[in-house]
């Protein structure tokens, strides 16, 4: 009698596994900015390896990063747009750590215990600071911290803090980093809710106010610089300057470069 024949394995459970890992797949991207005006010295720093270095963590559309500032229970992880040089720095170089295969939910429970751990008033320019973070955060996603160059001057720094130049560490004054504070990001609905009804009253209550002035007049302008009403009108999305000289120090009294402050919160814009 003829035996019968094996059925050939089947080879979708795998292929669909891979399909699956595929999609999950994100990549981990670090991009390193030097915190040096160019130059020669800063030409031979980068190098050799010990340039003073800015550094972000690329996921998406989004590039994470650390800073400090003074408002307490605030963290200073932030994001900006991929690339966006911070104040002072110059892009260098764009690595690709690895990948995650976490599903989006993970990743953002990953990044909010990150916002946990690194609060604005924690950073130290020496021994938690932006390279720290994003070692962190690599190592959280991938498994591997970021390359120990990164902080070298750090390291350096910590074992002979006289060696540091005194212009990297209070270089001139610019503005704060530009971006958004993911403590806002991570805001609860309910909370959000409340505040975009304080924010409605609030509005509300000055248009009133702004008709009670014109004495209810019906014969109000209504010329280019005004609303129905009269008066000029300022949309909520004009932009407004950011706070400049603004002064902050790390947990160890050392100011910060303007590169490692994180951006002030929305309300103090």
């Amino acid at each position: 009698m003829a035996s019968a024949s094996r059925p050939k394995p089947s080879r979708k459970t795998s292929g669909s596994h891979r399909n699956t890992l595929s999609l999950s797949r994100t990549e981990i991207t670090i991009h390193v900015y030097d915190l040096l005006p160019p130059g020669k010295v800063s030409t031979v720093l980068w190098a050799i390896g010990s340039s003073l270095l800015h550094s972000g963590v690329v996921i998406g559309d989004r590039e994470y990063a650390y800073g400090g500032h003074e408002h307490r229970n605030m963290t200073g992880v932030y994001w900006t747009k991929p690339k966006l040089e911070p104040p002072g720095g110059t892009f260098r170089q764009a690595m690709l750590h690895g990948f995650s295969f976490r599903p989006q939910e993970e990743l953002d429970a990953i990044i909010h215990e990150a916002t946990i751990e690194f609060q604005g008033t924690s950073y130290n320019l020496l021994t938690k600071n932006c390279n720290h973070f994003t070692s962190y955060l690599c190592e959280k996603l991938t498994g591997r911290s970021a390359p120990g160059w990164l902080n070298r001057a750090a390291s350096i720094g910590v074992a002979l803090p006289c060696v540091v130049p005194r212009e990297w560490i209070a270089p001139p004054d610019y503005d704060t980093a530009d971006g958004e504070l993911l403590d806002e990001d991570f805001e609860d609905e309910r909370a959000s809710m409340l505040r975009h009804d304080r924010q409605r009253r609030s509005r509300a209550a000055v248009e009133d106010q702004d008709w009670d002035d014109e004495g209810h007049s019906g014969g109000s302008s209504s010329s280019g610089q005004g609303g129905p009403r009269g008066g000029p009108r300022h949309s909520a999305s004009q932009n407004v300057p950011r706070l400049v000289n603004f002064k902050e120090t790390d947990s160890s009294g050392r100011t910060l470069p303007s590169a490692e402050r994180a951006p002030l919160p929305r309300h103090l814009t």
